[in-house]
């Protein structure tokens, strides 16, 4: 949408009109058909746009944002206006407050509704911080052939507490994020297993070297033990001498040399 061209050759114009200049002004000029010399409020069915698009489909603004909007009722007899958007929808808070003229206070110049923006499907959805101004003439005033409200879109202003509550909250994200990175990229689950398993494999490593070892004890022993049963007891023999006594033999040179050899296995 194209400036006006009051903005462009105005330096320093800024659109801040009161409640009551818009409702007896612009929204009465509007309904009336009367034609402004410039369009600073144009026409737009916000209601196909999601409020961080209005900004820049605004005629003129900087914190606030003004569109005039056909009414679309959900059934054709009236009704409850359709402010359903296509990503969430715009929720009413409160009832409607009356606008009074300045100059005569029992006046009732129009009506304001205060609605908030939801992301989501009703009757659930995420508030945001975007609010809108809907202004109508009241009803005791005859409404025309067209149907339009005057809507002032802007975004609720947030406390210094709420935005470091938020920077906090933030910020505790980004670090348990990086901490659960580096949890598992310094150890994984076979790595945490294998760790676990290691010390239970030295312990039955120790066991086993202890048992061999007292096997090895033990088949040794057996071993002497059964090397001392089958060895064979040995025993010299004893020779009957008594052939000896025959007196031929006593003479023998021979006699002689085994009588010493005899003495010397009977010692």
């Amino acid at each position: 949408m194209e400036k006006s061209a009051s903005e462009l050759e105005l330096p320093g114009f800024r659109f801040h009109p009161t409640e009551e200049e818009l409702l007896d002004f612009y929204l009465k000029g509007a309904l009336h058909g009367k034609k402004l010399s410039s369009d600073v409020i144009g026409t737009l069915n916000l209601y196909r746009h999601d409020p961080w698009e209005l900004p820049g489909l605004a005629t003129i603004g900087e914190r606030e944002w003004y569109f005039f909007v056909p009414r679309d009722r959900k059934h054709s007899n009236g009704g409850r206006p359709n402010r359903t958007t296509e990503t969430g929808f715009w929720k009413a808070t409160g009832s409607d407050r009356s606008i009074r003229s300045m100059k005569d206070p029992k006046r009732v110049i129009g009506l304001r509704k205060t609605l908030v923006f939801y992301k989501g499907r009703a009757p659930r959805g995420c508030r945001t911080d975007w609010v809108m101004n809907e202004y109508r003439m009241p009803d005791t005033c005859p409404i025309p052939k067209e149907d339009i409200v005057l809507c002032k879109i802007y975004r609720k202003a947030t406390s210094l507490k709420v935005l470091e509550q938020r920077a906090a909250m933030e910020e505790n994200t980004r670090m348990s994020q990086i901490s659960n990175s580096v949890t598992d990229s310094a150890s994984s689950p076979e790595e945490e297993s294998w760790e676990m398993t290691m010390p239970m494999i030295d312990e039955v490593l120790k066991e086993n070297k202890i048992e061999i070892e007292r096997e090895s004890e033990n088949s040794s022993a057996q071993l002497e033990d059964s090397a001392k049963e089958s060895l064979p007891q040995l025993q010299l023999p004893k020779y009957n001498l008594e052939w000896m006594q025959d007196p031929f033999l006593l003479r023998s040179p021979w006699l002689e040399n085994w009588t010493s050899y005899s003495n010397l296995l009977n010692f």
